[in-house]
C-alpha cells in the first residue's frame, strides 16, 4: 500500500504523507494553494519562493545570459515579477514586458509588480524593437539572451491572441531559449492541449508537483525540462483524494523488483506461454526473450510446425511446442504449469473469428494474461464481447490506433487521461495505453502516467519487447498493475541508456544492467 501511495515506510509521517509521485488538475493545484493560505501561510510568500525558483532555473542553466521576461496580468505574471527582482538583484541584466498595465493588476501580481524595481515595458515596445530585428535578418543581435515566459499559467484554455502569437513568432525566429512559468503559455495544464502559436520552452519550472499537462501530449513536447520546486505547501492539509494520478516513479513499485532468494528455482520464477504465428514471428520470438531477461524462469513458444526454426535459431534457451492449429493453444497452456499467457504480437489478422475464439477461451481459464496487438484488434467488430471477457490478471497493451478498435465509443476529443479513464471502466484489466505519454490504469485506482523514456523508442517491435517484459514479471509474482508499471519504467529506462539508433533488440540487451542498478537502489528506499 505504502508504495502505490507512491512513498516508502521509511517516508511515512504527516510530513511527507502526499505522494512525492502526485499529478494534480489546475483544480487541485488551485485547492492546495488555498488550504495552504487559509491555514495562515501568506500567498505572497508563496509567490516568492516561485518566483526564486525561476530565478535559479534561469541562472543555472544560462548564467551568462541577458534576460527578457514576459508578464501577462495573473499571478503567473506576478512570478515573473519576482523572478525579475531576484534576478536583477544577482547582477543580471533584465528587461521586463507587460501585457498588461499596472493598473489593471491585482492581489499578489500587483504587489510582485512594486516588488521589481526595474522599468516595465509593454509588450508592443519589444514587438517594436524585435520586429525590426527580425526583417532585417541581424539575428545576432539577440544572442546570449534568454525569455522568460510569464504570460499564462495552467489555466489557459481557448485561443493566443494574435499579438501573443506574433510575438512567439518573433522569438522563435530569433532561436532565443525560453524558461517557461509553470507551464509554456497556450497550454491547459489539465489536459494538456496546445493552443496553435505556443512558444517551446527548453525549461519548465512547476511548482509543489507536476500537473497531469506536462505528462500529456502534446503539451509534454513543449516543455523542455521539467523542474518542479517545493514553495511551501503545506502537504499535511491534502490527501489522496487531493490528486489526479501517479507519475510512473521507482518509488511505486522499487520494494517489489524480483529478488530470487537462494532456494528458487525456474518454475519459481514462472513458465510463460506464448502463441507464436507463422510470417512476423520476430515479435513473438523479442517477447520471449524480453520475459527471461527479465526474469521469467521458462518461456515456451507455441506455434506451427514450420515455424520451429525461426523460433528457435540461436535461442537454445527458448522451448517450442507444436501446435497442429493455433486452437490447440488453449489446450496446451491449460496445464498448471503454463503460468502466464502472452498472445497478439506476429499473429495476424487472416481470421479475426478465430482468433476471437482463442482469446475468450484463454481468458475463460483466468489466468495472468497479456494481450496485446492482433489479440486486441481482431475483436475490432465485437469490443463489447472482450470487455466482458477481460478479468483483473489481464493487461492489454493498445497503441493508438488499437486503443481505437476496442474502445469506439469513447469520444476521440478526450484528453488521453480522461480516455484512459473512460476505457477501465469498461472491464477489469490492467490497461497500458501505449504512446510517448502511456497511461496506465485498472478500475478506479488513480492512473499512472508513465513518460519516462527516449523518442527512439518509436521503433518496430518495441511494443512487442514491453509485452514480453510485463510477461515475465507477472511470472514473477507481480500484480498485474504493478507489473505494467515496473515493465514500462525499465523499458523506457533501456531506451534511454542506448539513445540514437535503438532497435527493438536493443532494449532486451539493456535490460540486465538497468535491473542490477535497480536493485543497488533498492537498497535505500
Amino acid at each position: 500500500l505504502h508504495m502505490l501511495l507512491g512513498f516508502t515506510k521509511a517516508q511515512d509521517s504527516q510530513e511527507n504523507r502526499f505522494a512525492p509521485s502526485a499529478l494534480l488538475t489546475n483544480a487541485q493545484m488551485g485547492q492546495a494553494d488555498r488550504r495552504t493560505i487559509d491555514a495562515g501561510t501568506d500567498g505572497f510568500s508563496l509567490m516568492l519562493s516561485a518566483g526564486q525558483a525561476v530565478a535559479n532555473c534561469v541562472c543555472e542553466h544560462y548564467p551568462d545570459h541577458k534576460v527578457i521576461i514576459l508578464c501577462g496580468p495573473g499571478n503567473n505574471g506576478g512570478d515573473g515579477y519576482v523572478a525579475g527582482a531576484f534576478l536583477e538583484e544577482a547582477g543580471k541584466d533584465v528587461a521586463l514586458f507587460s501585457s498588461a498595465p499596472a493598473r489593471k493588476l491585482k492581489g499578489d501580481a500587483k504587489k510582485a509588480s512594486h516588488h521589481f524595481k526595474g522599468k516595465i515595458y509593454k509588450i508592443s515596445h519589444f514587438m517594436k524593437e524585435f520586429q525590426e530585428t527580425v526583417q532585417s535578418g541581424e539575428t545576432a543581435t539577440l544572442d546570449g539572451y534568454v525569455v522568460v515566459d510569464a504570460l499564462y499559467g495552467t489555466g489557459f484554455r481557448g485561443e493566443l491572441d494574435k499579438d501573443i502569437t506574433a510575438l512567439f513568432d518573433i522569438i522563435r525566429q530569433l532561436k532565443v531559449p525560453v524558461v517557461a512559468v509553470d507551464v509554456p503559455s497556450g497550454i491547459h495544464g489539465t489536459s494538456g492541449a496546445v493552443a496553435a502559436g505556443t512558444l517551446e520552452a527548453a525549461h519548465t519550472v512547476t511548482f509543489f508537483r507536476k500537473k497531469l499537462g506536462h505528462c500529456l501530449m502534446p503539451a509534454m513536447a513543449y516543455c523542455g525540462a521539467i523542474h518542479v520546486h517545493d514553495i511551501g505547501i503545506d502537504t499535511t492539509l491534502l490527501s489522496d483524494a487531493d490528486f489526479a494520478a501517479h507519475e510512473n516513479i521507482q518509488t511505486l513499485w522499487i520494494d517489489q523488483l524480483p529478488d530470487p532468494d537462494k532456494g528458487a528455482h525456474k518454475y519459481k520464477r514462472g513458465h510463460i506461454a506464448m502463441l507464436g504465428g507463422t510470417q512476423m514471428t520476430g515479435a513473438i520470438r523479442m517477447a520471449a526473450q524480453s520475459s527471461m531477461r527479465i526474469g521469467a524462469g521458462m518461456c515456451t513458444i507455441h506455434a506451427r510446425k514450420e515455424s520451429e526454426q525461426a523460433y528457435t535459431e540461436d535461442v537454445p534457451h527458448l522451448i517450442f511446442e507444436e501446435l497442429p492449429q493455433e486452437a490447440d493453444f488453449v489446450t496446451h497452456v491449460s496445464t498448471e504449469k503454463k503460468t502466464v499467457l502472452l498472445l497478439g504480437p506476429g499473429l495476424g489478422r487472416e481470421d479475426d473469428a478465430a482468433m476471437q475464439k482463442i482469446v475468450l477461451d484463454v481468458l475463460a481459464l483466468h489466468k495472468p494474461t497479456v494481450l496485446d496487438a492482433d489479440a486486441l484488434s481482431c475483436f475490432e467488430d465485437a469490443p463489447e464481447t472482450l470487455h466482458a471477457a477481460l478479468h483483473d490478471l489481464c493487461v492489454i497493451t493498445p497503441h493508438e490506433g488499437e486503443f481505437k478498435r476496442i474502445f469506439p465509443a469513447i469520444d476521440g476529443d478526450l484528453s488521453k487521461y480522461d480516455k484512459a479513464v473512460a476505457a477501465a471502466a469498461l472491464s477489469k484489466a490492467v490497461l497500458l495505453y501505449k504512446g510517448p505519454d502511456t497511461i496506465i490504469v485498472q478500475g478506479d485506482e488513480k492512473p499512472v502516467l508513465h513518460t519516462h523514456a527516449s523518442s527512439w523508442l518509436a521503433t518496430a517491435g518495441a511494443g512487442d519487447v514491453l509485452a514480453g517484459m510485463i510477461a515475465g514479471l507477472l511470472g514473477q509474482g507481480l500484480s498485474p498493475r504493478i507489473a505494467a508499471c515496473m515493465a514500462a519504467w525499465i523499458h523506457g529506462e533501456a531506451s534511454l541508456r542506448f539513445g540514437a539508433g535503438l532497435t527493438a533488440p536493443d532494449i532486451i540487451a539493456q535490460i540486465p544492467s538497468v535491473l542490477r542498478d535497480l536493485h543497488q537502489s533498492k537498497r535505500y528506499y
